[in-house]
């Protein structure tokens, strides 16, 4: 199924999203790919973009790799957590969630991950990629039921062509999308892992900002 969802993903890959300002290149040991971020969700672009340039990500892995789920990467949650615990007088810093149904958890979804904070609301330094599996129409209206989303026409064909994980949809804000080289990240999504998710060969990552026009 996945050989005939990279060239799907990439065809259905609307105009829209091309107009995004702000793109930003991944260059890791197994390729290179690319992404936009969206302009309506200004908050997470503006912070993922500032924490580039403040070399926050300099020596960033991706440390949390599920085949047909996630690539995470920055800070890992138990580094989270630990820093927390250590200096609880410094908070537990957050970013407040931005839900809007054109930024959803379709292939290639870029996403701000968090803990179980009623809020919703992002780390502030931790991304993850969406690599997902297969949606079926039951799917989408079992979620229907059972969270009460109400999935839009578009929304839809997304999931029943390429797939995803709309059951993270309303829970985990989604701000960016791969538009060139999501095959890389396939690749990434299926190397060793413990049993903790973490990849038995390190996968450091390099990633710029630039502009739509270059």
């Amino acid at each position: 199924m996945v050989k005939v969802l990279i060239p799907l993903f990439f065809l259905f890959f609307n105009s829209l999203t091309y107009a995004q300002r702000k793109h930003v290149q991944f260059d890791t040991p197994y390729g290179t790919f690319k992404v936009l971020l969206y302009d309506f969700t200004p908050k997470h672009r503006d912070l993922f973009v500032e924490s580039i340039q403040d070399e926050v990500y300099k020596d960033a892995l991706f440390n949390r790799v599920i085949k047909d789920f996630v690539v995470q990467g920055g800070e890992h949650d138990i580094a989270i957590e630990k820093r927390e615990k250590e200096n609880p007088t410094g908070g537990k810093p957050r970013l407040a969630p931005e839900f809007d149904s054109r930024a959803f958890h379709k292939l290639g979804a870029l996403g701000a991950g968090r803990d179980d904070n009623p809020e919703k609301a992002s780390f502030l330094n931790q991304i993850y990629f969406v690599v997902g599996k297969a949606v079926t129409e039951k799917d989408l209206d079992d979620l229907t039921q059972k969270k009460h989303i109400q999935f839009t026409a578009e929304q839809r064909a997304s999931y029943l062509r390429d797939g995803g994980l709309p059951r993270l949809d309303q829970d985990y804000t989604v701000f960016g999308e791969v538009y060139e080289g999501f095959d890389v990240l396939l690749n990434i999504s299926k190397v060793a892992t413990d049993k903790a998710n973490y990849p038995i060969q390190a996968i450091p990552f390099h990633v710029n900002v630039f502009d739509h026009a270059q």
